[in-house]
C-alpha cells in the first residue's frame, strides 16, 4: 500500500519525485525506496494522507478508480450493492465480508474487475450518480441495467452463498487446533472467498474478456488449498460433513442450498464418506498386518491360495 500511496501522491500533486521529496522533507532516494515497498512510518503515512485529503481510503483503489472523486462515488455504489446483497441473503448465515469491517471490499471488487478484463470507465457513469438513500424503488431498479452494477451485484450474491458454505462446513476445520493449519496455505481460503465467488457468475465475455483465465487460475488455487486441508483433516480423523471441494465444483445456487440445509439442522448427523473410507482403509491395513501372523500360527500360511472368483459380487 505504501508504494501505491506514493504513486497516488505523484499523480494528485502532479509533481516529480524530487518535488515530492521536497514537500515531505526527505531525500529523492527515500521516495524511490518507498515506491519499491520499503517501510514507511505511520507519521509519514498520515502526513501524506493529510496532504492528499484522502483520509483512510485505499490509495490503490483510488488509482484504479481514476481519481479521488470517482473513487468516492464507486465506493458509495459498491457498499450500497453490498448492503442490498447481504439483505437478500437466503442461506441462514451472515456474509461478514459484505459488512466490510476491514474496508477492503471496494479494492477487492476493482481488483477482480481488472483481472477479468473489465474496462472501468475513468468517469463515474452518469446513470449511477444519485443519492441511493433517498431514491425511490423505481430509481434503484434502473441501476441494474448498468453492466458494471450487474457484475458487482452478482459477485455479492454469489459471495453470500460461497461464504455460507465456507461458514457451514470449512471454517471449523481450518480453526481446528489439532490440524495446526495456521501459517499454511489454508490461510488463503477465507480472504479469497470473493474471488472464488466471482468465478461462479454469468458474465458477457465481451465485457470481461479475461474471465475464463481468471476462473481457471482461482479454481486451481482453491483446489490446491482445499485438498491440502482435506488431507490434513482425514489424516487427523477429523470428520468432514460435506465434500469441501464442492466450494470449487458446485454452482453458487447449489452451495446456497447446501449451506441452508446445514443452518436448518438437516445435516446434523451426516458425515462425509471420506471418513468412512478412511476407517475402512485403516481396518484393511490392520488385517494385512495381523492375518499372516494368524495363518502362520494355524500352519496354513504356505498352502493358502486366494480364490478371486468368490470375490466377484456379480457371481459366475
Amino acid at each position: 500500500m505504501k508504494k501505491e500511496l506514493i504513486a497516488l501522491a505523484l499523480k494528485i500533486l502532479s509533481c516529480s519525485q524530487k518535488e515530492l521529496a521536497a514537500k515531505l522533507n526527505v531525500s529523492p532516494t527515500q521516495i524511490t525506496k518507498w515506491k519499491h515497498g520499503e517501510y514507511m512510518s505511520t507519521d509519514m503515512e498520515t502526513k501524506i494522507r493529510t496532504m492528499l485529503h484522502i483520509g483512510e481510503m485505499d490509495p490503490a483503489f483510488i488509482l484504479m478508480a481514476g481519481d479521488l472523486e470517482n473513487s468516492i462515488k464507486w465506493d458509495t455504489l459498491i457498499h450500497f450493492l453490498a448492503e442490498m446483497a447481504e439483505f437478500n441473503a437466503e442461506t441462514g448465515y451472515e456474509t461478514y465480508p459484505l459488512l466490510d469491517e476491514l474496508e477492503i471490499l471496494s479494492h477487492n471488487i476493482f481488483s477482480i474487475m481488472n483481472s477479468i478484463g473489465v474496462s472501468i470507465p475513468r468517469t463515474f457513469p452518469a446513470d449511477l450518480e444519485f443519492d441511493y438513500e433517498e431514491a425511490d424503488d423505481d430509481k434503484i431498479e434502473q441501476i441494474y441495467d448498468n453492466p458494471y452494477v450487474n457484475i458487482i451485484y452478482d459477485i455479492f450474491i454469489s459471495l453470500n452463498n460461497v461464504y455460507a458454505f465456507y461458514a457451514a462446513y470449512i471454517e471449523e476445520i481450518i480453526e481446528n487446533d489439532d490440524l495446526d493449519l495456521y501459517g499454511t496455505q489454508a490461510d488463503n481460503i477465507e480472504p479469497c472467498l470473493i474471488d472464488i465467488a466471482a468465478t461462479k457468475i454469468e458474465v458477457d465475455k465481451k465485457i470481461a474478456p479475461q474471465f475464463t483465465q481468471f476462473r481457471q487460475s482461482i479454481e486451481k488455487n482453491y483446489l490446491d488449498w482445499l485438498t491440502f486441508v482435506k488431507e490434513k483433516a482425514i489424516q487427523a480423523r477429523v470428520p468432514l460433513r460435506a465434500e469441501i471441494l464442492d466450494l470449487v465444483y458446485k454452482s453458487s445456487d447449489e452451495l446456497r442450498d447446501s449451506a441452508e440445509a446445514e443452518s436448518l439442522g438437516f445435516n446434523s448427523d451426516r458425515i462425509h464418506p471420506d471418513i468412512y473410507m478412511n476407517e475402512l482403509l485403516t481396518g484393511m491395513r490392520a488385517i494385512h498386518q495381523v492375518l499372516p501372523f494368524i495363518m502362520k500360527k494355524m500352519g496354513i500360511y504356505e498352502e493358502f491360495q486366494l480364490d478371486n472368483s468368490v470375490l466377484n459380487i456379480r457371481g459366475n
